[in-house]
């Protein structure tokens, strides 16, 4: 290191040993840090590091000191408890690749001291998760927010995979073209909700399964059919994402299924009391083979009174599933 430091830039590397190499339970007197200092070649007095922590605090910084112990950076950007919790999330979501996970994990424990980012080295294991191998989708859902915020449009290949885990194209290959307003994630995949020129309705993708994804330079259309809709309420009535129509159907339930019927409808789901054991939900979902699983999955508790096409539908899936097993 420059033995001509300006005094900003010893000031700098102070700050820098402190962020790092010091915590509630690791101080450093003055003498150390004057160590500190001389071991990354800045020579200052003690006097200097005094003024320095001053002007450190002037600034904003929270340097405190315990007397008998030194000092240490007290408040951070992030506390210790945030940063864990956003270094769950991180290795927690599947979309983003082992690769990526570990870079955001290095680049979060920069934020805590070199004694706290040990603890930040957690591992999270979540059940029926695959990491993604595919760095794109990181980057697309990047480029999807940047044209929601220009309100532009973008394009995309949009592809399925076939037995021999080979992408196919739809459209054979053919650019989807739409208006993005929004990105849902639901188990735990990002699906863009955009604006369909050509049907002239909203639409669903997932983000994983699109190529070579661009902004382009028209603006977004479809504003008005966005705005009629519920965004808050879009991802809780497409059971995983699949499409359908959307219906009002009247469930008798359980009562002990209250509390399910909340965590996927929300706390203003109506519910009707029958009795002591059921009671009546009327939601609104789309109609969907997945939906119908999630009754099933019910264990009974739930039964489809109305609409009367929607009650057929359920019973047709039933017998449908019990022919191939017999």
């Amino acid at each position: 290191m420059s033995k001509n430091m300006t005094q900003r830039g010893k000031l700098l590397v102070l700050l820098d040993i402190l962020r790092r190499e010091t915590d509630e339970e690791h101080l450093l007197t003055v003498p150390m840090l004057l160590k500190k200092l001389e071991s990354r070649g800045v020579q200052m007095e003690r006097k200097s590091v005094y003024e320095s922590i001053a002007t450190l605090q002037e600034y904003g910084y929270d340097v405190e000191l315990q007397r008998g112990k030194g000092y240490y950076l007290a408040e951070r950007e992030f506390q210790l408890a945030e940063l864990k919790l956003l270094v769950d999330a991180v290795q927690a979501s599947k979309f983003i690749t082992v690769q990526k996970s570990q870079q955001l994990i290095e680049k979060l424990s920069r934020q805590a001291s070199d004694y706290q980012a040990s603890s930040l080295q957690r591992q999270v294991y979540v059940v029926g998760k695959t990491r993604s191998a595919n760095e794109r989708v990181y980057y697309s859902i990047d480029a999807i927010y940047e044209a929601i915020a220009s309100n532009r449009q973008i394009h995309f290949r949009y592809f399925d995979y076939d037995q021999k885990k080979r992408m196919v194209f739809r459209r054979n290959g053919a650019f989807y073209q739409v208006s993005p307003y929004a990105l849902i994630r639901d188990n735990d995949n990002y699906y863009l909700v955009a604006y369909d020129a050509q049907t002239e309705q909203l639409r669903h993708y997932r983000v994983d399964r699109m190529d070579r994804l661009e902004m382009l330079d028209e603006a977004r259309q479809g504003s008005e059919a966005f705005e009629r809709s519920d965004p808050a309420r879009y991802a809780d009535r497409h059971f995983g994402m699949f499409r359908g129509e959307e219906e009002q159907v009247v469930l008798r339930c359980k009562s002990w299924l209250a509390h399910v019927l909340i965590d996927r409808f929300g706390d203003d789901v109506m519910m009707i009391p029958e009795g002591e054991d059921t009671f009546r939900a009327v939601v609104k979902v789309v109609v969907s083979p997945q939906f119908f699983g999630w009754l099933f999955g019910l264990e009974g508790g739930a039964e489809v009174l109305e609409p009367d096409h929607v009650r057929h539908q359920m019973r047709k899936e039933l017998e449908q599933n019990l022919a191939r097993y017999q």
